[in-house]
C-alpha cells in the first residue's frame, strides 16, 4: 500500500541534504512545516515553508526548548486514517502530517569533546526524539525520516505515488534504534558523571554498524564489525590499503594493538590466532620488528603486526619481505606506503595508539553477558623474594616480559633476552607444560633469558625446568600456599624472583 504524502515537517540539526529534499517536497506539492534553524535554512532559498508557531498559534518559548510539543502537531502525527480519528482532528481544525524528517542534537559530540554537564544537558533533545517516534509508531500511515541517505528514496518512491509500506517499516526501524541509541549515550554520560563506581543494575550497551566482514572465525560463519557511540579503537582504524578485513584479523590486530602501546621505545608485535609470537623493542622501528620477526619466524608467517610509531621506508621494506595479513600502525611515511602497497594482499591499518583509559571487558554467554574491567593495572613494585636479586640487566628484561605475558592465553609464560621474547608459551591446561612449550621454542636462546608467568607457581616444577634451560631470573605474581616451594627450588638454583603481586590471566 503506498501512502501519498501532502504535508511533512522537517526539523534537522544536520542539514545534510535537507534543502535538497525539501525542494524537491515543494515540487511534489508537499505542504513544508518546519520550526527554528531549519525554517530559517528553507525559507533563505525561497521554499515556502510554514512555522510550526504560524502553526500551533503559539511561539516557540524557553530559548527554543519549547517549540513542536502541541497537540496540533502531534495529533496530526499520531492519527490514523480511520473515520474516528479524522472526525476528531476535523474537530479541532487539524490537518494530518504525512512525512517527519528529523535529525537529533548531536548529544554524543558533546559528550566525546567533554562538554560540561550544563552543556551536555542543553545537547538532550526533547521534541526531535519525541517527533520521531510519533511519527515511526504511526508507520501505517506517516513515514519517519532521521537519515539523510533515506531522502533520495523518499523522492523516488514520491514520484511513484507514495511511500510504500516496506519503505516506512523500515524508516519506523530505523527511528527506534536511534533512539535507543541517544537514549543510552545519555545514560552513559549521566552515569560516567555522576561518578557510579559499581556495575549498574541495568546495562545499555550502544554500537553502530562500520561494515560487514568478510566471515566470522570461520568461512561459514557471518560476521560485521560495530563501533562503540564514544568510537576509539580499531572500529575506527583506517584501511589505507588492501582488501576486506575478516574477524580473525580485527582480533588478532587488537591484541596486538593493545600489547604494543604498552611500550615507549620503538615496538613491534607479531601475533598469530590472537596469542604473541614475536615482541620486540629497540633504538630504531627497523631494528624492532626485525628481532620480533627472527623471535619466531615460522609462527609470525601469516600473522598480524603491530607497531608504535610512524612506519618508515627501512621498516616497510621488511616488513614486505614475508606474507603477513595486516600492519597496523599510528602513521605511515609516504615512502613506506608505497613499499608496501605492492603487497596486494597486505592489509593496512592506520590508528592512534589506545590511551589506558578504563572500558567494559565484554563476553558474551548464551542469554547472558559476562562483564568485568579491562586489565589496564600497571606493574608496581616488585619484591625480590630470593636471596639473590636481578641484575639491573634482568630487571629490564623482567619489565618487558610482563606486559607481553598479559596478552598470552594462561595458563602463560613468556621468556625474553635483551627486551626480546624467545620462547612464548600459553592456553595449556597446565603451567609447567607452557613453559616446556616456551622452553623448546626458545631453544639454545633460553640460557640467560628470564621468564614471566601471568600466575603464581602451584608447585616448584616450573621453576625447576626454566633453571634446567638455563633461564636465570623469574617474575611472577605470587600467592600460592606454596610459594616457599618454588623460591626454595629457585635459592637452590641460583635464579633471582620476583613477584608483582598482581595476577593477569586472560582465558
Amino acid at each position: 500500500m503506498l501512502t501519498p504524502v501532502t504535508r511533512a515537517i522537517l526539523s534537522v540539526w544536520d542539514k545534510t541534504g535537507i534543502v535538497e529534499l525539501a525542494r524537491g517536497l515543494a515540487q511534489s506539492g508537499v505542504e513544508l512545516i518546519s520550526t527554528g534553524g531549519t525554517h530559517q535554512a528553507l525559507t533563505a532559498t525561497g521554499l515556502k515553508v510554514t512555522a510550526v508557531s504560524d502553526l500551533t498559534g503559539f511561539p516557540e518559548i524557553l530559548g527554543g526548548r519549547v517549540k513542536s510539543l502541541h497537540p496540533v502537531i502531534h495529533g496530526a502525527i499520531l492519527s490514523r486514517r480511520s473515520p474516528e480519528d479524522q472526525q476528531q482532528l476535523s474537530a479541532h481544525l487539524i490537518s494530518p502530517i504525512d512525512l517527519v524528517v528529523v535529525n537529533l542534537y548531536p548529544f554524543a559530540d558533546a559528550a566525546a569533546r567533554g562538554a560540561t554537564l550544563a552543556e551536555a544537558i542543553e545537547q538532550i533533545d526533547i521534541g526531535g526524539p519525541t517527533l520521531l517516534r510519533s511519527a515511526a509508531k504511526n508507520h501505517a500511515w506517516v513515514g519517519a525520516v532521521v537519515d539523510p541517505d533515506d531522502y533520495p528514496q523518499v523522492l523516488a518512491e514520491l514520484a511513484q505515488g507514495g511511500l510504500s509500506e516496506e519503505f516506512r517499516q523500515r524508516l519506523a526501524l530505523k527511528v527506534f534504534r536511534h533512539t535507543a541509541r541517544y537514549d543510552a549515550a545519555i545514560s552513559a554520560y549521566l552515569a560516567r558523571s555522576s561518578g557510579e563506581g559499581d556495575f549498574p543494575r541495568e546495562l545499555f550497551l550502544s554500537f553502530s554498524k562500520v561494515c560487514d566482514l568478510r566471515y566470522g572465525e570461520n568461512p561459514h560463519q557471518r560476521a560485521a564489525l560495530y563501533r562503540e557511540s564514544a568510537g576509539g579503537g580499531l572500529s575506527g582504524a583506517q584501511q589505507l590499503w588492501g582488501k576486506e578485513l575478516s574477524y580473525n584479523n580485527l582480533g588478532d590486530a587488537e591484541a596486538a594493538l593493545n600489547l604494543v602501546a604498552e611500550f615507549s621505545l620503538p615496538a613491534a608485535v607479531a601475533v598469530k590466532h590472537a596469542s604473541p609470537c614475536g615482541v620486540a623493542v629497540a633504538p630504531d622501528l627497523a631494528t624492532a620488528y626485525q628481532r620480533a620477526h627472527d623471535a619466531d619466524p615460522v609462527s609470525i608467517f601469516g600473522g598480524v603486526v603491530a607497531l608504535n610509531q610512524a612506519v618508515d621506508p627501512a621498516t616497510a621494506q621488511a616488513l614486505g619481505e614475508i606474507f603477513l595479513e595486516v600492519v597496523v600502525a599510528p602513521d605511515y611515511h609516504p615512502e613506506a606506503l608505497e613499499l608496501l602497497r605492492r603487497k596486494k594482499n597486505l592489509r593496512l591499518l592506520q590508528v592512534p595508539l589506545p590511551a589506558p583509559t578504563p572500558y567494559y571487558d565484554l563476553r558474551r554467554l548464551r542469554g547472558g553477558l559476562l562483564v568485568q574491567d579491562a586489565d589496564l593495572a600497571q606493574l608496581g613494585e616488585l619484591q625480590v623474594v630470593t636471596r639473590r636479586a636481578p641484575s639491573e640487566a634482568e630487571l629490564r628484561d623482567l619489565r618487558f616480559a610482563w606486559p607481553v605475558v598479559r596478552q598470552v592465553r594462561s595458563n602463560a609464560i613468556v621468556l625474553a633476552k635483551e627486551s626480546c621474547t624467545v620462547g612464548i608459551g600459553g592456553g595449556q591446561p597446565n603451567r609447567v607444560d607452557a613453559a616446556r612449550i616456551a622452553i623448546e621454542r626458545a631453544g639454545e636462546r633460553a640460557r640467560g633469558a628470564v621468564l614471566a608467568s601471568d600466575a603464581f607457581f602451584p608447585f616448584p616444577d616450573t621453576v625447576q625446568v626454566a633453571a634446567q634451560a638455563g633461564v636465570t631470573a623469574l617474575i611472577q605474581p605470587g600467592g600460592s600456599v606454596r610459594d616457599q616451594e618454588s623460591i626454595a627450588a629457585a635459592d637452590a638454583h641460583g635464579l633471582a624472583m620476583v613477584f608483582t603481586g598482581l595476577r593477569c590471566f586472560r582465558h
